[in-house]
């Protein structure tokens, strides 16, 4: 598997894409983030989602 683009640290568990680029990125996605993974990829760009320990620690209801 490839390594992801760009790695971003979210503070939730639901987040959006849209590449990022303006008019050159792509459609928007919401993607939401599985708590015992803490992380997943943009199936469009490969940025990778990351959930911050805290962020983790409250979705995983710690």
């Amino acid at each position: 598997m490839a390594e992801p683009v760009e790695t971003i640290k979210a503070d939730t568990t639901q987040v959006s894409c849209d590449g990022g680029g303006g008019a050159l990125g792509h459609p928007r996605v919401y993607l939401n983030i599985k708590p015992e993974v803490g992380h997943i990829d943009c199936p469009y760009c490969g940025r990778r989602y990351a959930l911050d320990q805290k962020a983790k620690a409250t979705a995983a209801g710690h």
